[in-house]
């Protein structure tokens, strides 16, 4: 590999590096244990999806076959 691209890469790597993304994402990562990314205290891994899929399971039997589709 040529030095000037290997010297472009290292540049462009740490310019990445030191975005405002990455370091946001970095601090995210640090005050996130995994613990409680797998085991969050509501019980599912996106709440949302799971309360519009519990209130679907409740409405869904008084529909009729053809409201379903």
């Amino acid at each position: 590999m040529p030095i000037e691209l290997a010297v472009l890469l290292v540049g462009v790597a740490a310019r990445q590096a030191a975005s405002p993304t990455a370091r946001a994402q970095a601090q995210l990562m640090v005050t996130t244990p995994m613990e409680v990314l797998l085991a969050p205290v509501h019980g599912a891994f996106h709440r949302i999806t799971a309360l519009a899929l519990t209130r679907y399971r409740l409405i869904a039997p008084a529909l009729t076959p053809r409201q379903q589709n």
